[in-house]
């Protein structure tokens, strides 16, 4: 289980050991990674497992890299990141025009592919606006104008305070918002003017939105600076 929520990776690499590490370094930040060795299967991996992001090695057995990335992009737009060993920018550019979205050059460095990844993912947070002002993040549906919370179809009783909480975690989805944040912006509610506060109706809003408290996906704590409304953490 992606415990923190983060979102699928598919990783296709065909060396084994750099597969595990990368694999054991993005499961360590929160991604749940499903690692494959053939560029043969990867589009059935794809379409079985549906990633949010791909990490493509272009040197493959069974099946080219490009080639790989030429299928996935024909039936999908999910980000694709390409991992070579050679810096020529005639390699870089076929990969770019062949649809991928970024690269990394190897030796990797973990780090760098992680900020990659997650700069691929901000730019996938579903903004879901209409003009009526509604959200929708996977099974969870938000209207402002009527007030209605819905999580897979069933409607969600909130409070005035709960109400407004979830539509500013959720408008800033994908952003951590720190405690002051949210008492600042929240000026008019009754909140008392404590960090606390913040904390209770938090821990109200996961129980009412099926969160568990405590491994929550959905509405995430980041120790020390405050809550993130998680876009992937309402899939099913």
């Amino acid at each position: 289980m992606d415990n923190l929520g983060l979102g699928k990776v598919l990783l296709v690499e065909d060396d084994e050991k750099l597969a595990g590490l990368i694999a054991h370094f993005l499961s360590q930040h929160g991604f749940e990674v499903l690692t494959v060795h053939r560029g043969d299967v990867a589009l059935a991996a794809f379409l079985e497992f549906k990633p949010k992001l791909v990490v493509l090695d272009l040197m493959l057995p069974g099946q080219s890299g490009l080639h790989v990335c030429r299928e996935i992009r024909a039936v999908s737009d999910t980000p694709i990141v390409i991992l070579t060993a050679k810096e020529d920018d005639l390699d870089h550019i076929l990969g770019l025009e062949s649809g991928a979205d970024d690269y990394v050059i190897k030796p990797i460095k973990p780090a760098v592919l992680l900020a990659r990844l997650r700069a691929l993912q901000r730019r996938q947070v579903p903004e879901a606006t209409t003009p009526r002002g509604a959200l929708e993040f996977g099974v969870l549906s938000i209207d402002r104008s009527s007030r209605e919370v819905r999580l897979s179809g069933e409607p969600i009783e909130l409070t005035t305070m709960e109400f407004e909480l979830l539509w500013l975690l959720a408008s800033a989805a994908g952003k951590t918002l720190s405690r002051d944040d949210i008492l600042n912006r929240m000026r008019g509610i009754e909140f008392d003017g404590l960090n606390r506060s913040v904390d209770v109706y938090i821990s109200k809003l996961r129980n009412k939105l099926k969160d568990n408290p405590r491994e929550p996906v959905c509405i995430k704590t980041v120790w020390g600076k405050g809550y993130l409304f998680n876009p992937f953490g309402w899939e099913v």
